[in-house]
């Protein structure tokens, strides 16, 4: 089974590729979407969709992970994150991909065992999980929730 995990974001959108065979776990891919500051909303959303259509063309998942938002103090933040999030919850339902949706404590739980779980808690389970030495160099925010998001619906 191929897996698409996504941390949903107007400037940055973070995804994750994987493929399971529900024991054994391989990253086939891992980056980041971005859209320019200073780039109509309009625009940015439609470049949020055409990119995570593709990524749906080239990786062809089965199923897809997308981390839900939460905020709580940046309201305008959280409205154009909530768009961003809108369209690519569009490209996946067009895709007809089945859609699962964690919070990101539901997403440390399940990876972790605990939902306050940090960074180095996670990335340890990151490499548990994919039996790797080193975590993968996720140098973006939105590529460490992607790929946690993927492992969890495994």
């Amino acid at each position: 089974m191929r897996i698409l995990g996504i941390d949903p974001g107007l400037a940055t959108v973070g995804f994750a590729v994987l493929d399971t065979d529900g024991r054994e776990k391989e990253l086939i891919s891992v980056g980041v979407i971005k859209t320019a500051a200073g780039t109509p909303d309009p625009i940015r959303l439609k470049e949020i969709y055409d990119d995570i259509t593709a990524l749906i063309h080239e990786y062809k998942p089965d199923s897809c992970a997308v981390e839900q938002i939460f905020f709580s103090k940046n309201v305008s933040t959280g409205i154009q994150v909530a768009q961003a999030r809108g369209v690519i919850m569009l490209a996946l339902e067009n895709a007809a991909l089945k859609i699962y949706e964690y919070t990101p404590s539901a997403m440390k739980l399940a990876l972790t065992g605990d939902g306050n779980a940090d960074k180095k808690a996670i990335q340890k389970m990151v490499c548990i999980e994919l039996g790797l030495d080193e975590p993968p160099n996720l140098t973006m925010p939105l590529m460490q929730s992607a790929l946690p998001s993927a492992l969890v619906l495994n």
